[in-house]
């Protein structure tokens, strides 16, 4: 929130019941929650219209100091310590705001209405590749900016990751890299508090899916997500968080299902003989869907300035006895790397 809609939120534990009242009433259209601090803007209690209602009933005055009307059970944010818990907290609980504190200070408040979840992640989107497949389109645009449903891919991408939560982004660039760099210059300027700060990282050169990550500074969370700018997905974010946490994964990949369907009869064989036949098979699998959760301890195995593909660095995990996980993706996943699949991507959100 802005300086100025944190005040509007805040009361002192002093005022009357009714000055609590004539605030609610000016926050038409906003979240009806106060949050009454002492002298020194100590956190003490919520004020809620129903708080307020139930001291009515209980017989006392509209002069009723706040302090004896307000609900000291709240939940908070202290600091950086269990935020994706406190908000999974406040989204059982059916809050509307819950406040972030720093010594019983609140710093910040949080509308749960905008977010699904607040995740302790930093996050990169790729947005390097020339898009060749995408020509003419891409020729003069670079793919993340090309817009789906009115909207660049790109942007579609930052606002899920603001949903849930994820304020430090990252977009690493190469290929008509001052298009995307005024982009979110222009986005930046516009928004006096974006909720995603976003900044970009030029690559010198081409270094692949998870080489330019070497070339990030600035990460602030143990755990970082890396994906392709130019999906469109529905993933859920915050599950695969939680998947990747408990299962106590080094890195863990979203995955979408890939079904191969073989219009033919299949033999099985031993050396040149036939033990049998499997008529027109399905075989299912699971796709690469370009969205990664990784340890950031990891990013000492990533060389500095070197090329290198996520296939390539997930294999040498393997092979180096780290745990890799997947998480499959439930719903909408296109990788818009064709002129079929832009066609569909449009046609999908038109609707």
């Amino acid at each position: 929130m802005t300086i100025k809609q944190l005040n509007s939120h805040i009361i002192s534990c002093d005022a009357s019941i009714r000055d609590a009242l004539e605030i609610l009433n000016d926050l038409s259209g906003s979240p009806m929650t106060l949050f009454a601090v002492d002298d020194n803007q100590k956190l003490l209690g919520t004020v809620t219209g129903g708080d307020i209602r139930r001291a009515l009933l209980r017989g006392l005055p509209l002069s009723t100091p706040v302090n004896e009307a307000m609900n000291t059970g709240f939940t908070a944010i202290d600091s950086d310590r269990n935020i994706a818990a406190k908000v999974a907290e406040g989204k059982r609980r059916k809050l509307k705001l819950i406040p972030v504190t720093e010594n019983g200070i609140i710093t910040d408040i949080i509308n749960l209405d905008k977010i699904k979840a607040l995740l302790p992640i930093d996050a990169v989107m790729m947005a390097g590749g020339r898009g060749e497949r995408l020509r003419p389109l891409t020729i003069s645009t670079p793919k993340p900016l090309l817009k789906v449903g009115g909207k660049p891919i790109i942007d579609r991408n930052v606002e899920i990751l603001e949903q849930y939560g994820i304020t430090n982004v990252f977009v690493t660039v190469n290929y008509l890299h001052e298009q995307i760099e005024e982009h979110f210059a222009r986005r930046n300027e516009s928004l006096p508090t974006p909720p995603a700060n976003v900044r970009c990282v030029l690559e010198p050169r081409r270094l692949g899916t998870l080489g330019s990550i070497s070339l990030v500074d600035g990460f602030r969370h143990d755990n970082i997500l890396v994906m392709n700018s130019d999906l469109l997905t529905a993933i859920d974010f915050e599950k695969m968080w939680k998947h990747h946490m408990k299962s106590g994964a080094d890195l863990t990949m979203g995955a979408v299902p890939y079904v191969v369907s073989v219009p033919f009869a299949i033999m099985q064989t031993d050396g040149t003989q036939v033990k049998g036949l499997e008529e027109k098979p399905t075989y299912n699998y699971f796709a690469n869907a370009g969205v990664y959760m990784m340890r950031r301890e990891l990013l000492d195995r990533i060389p500095q300035g070197e090329y290198l593909d996520a296939p390539d660095f997930i294999t040498s995990l393997i092979a180096a006895g780290r745990r890799v996980e997947y998480f499959p993706i439930e719903g909408r996943w296109i990788d818009i790397g064709s002129p079929d699949d832009y066609r569909t991507a449009n046609e999908l959100l038109s609707k």
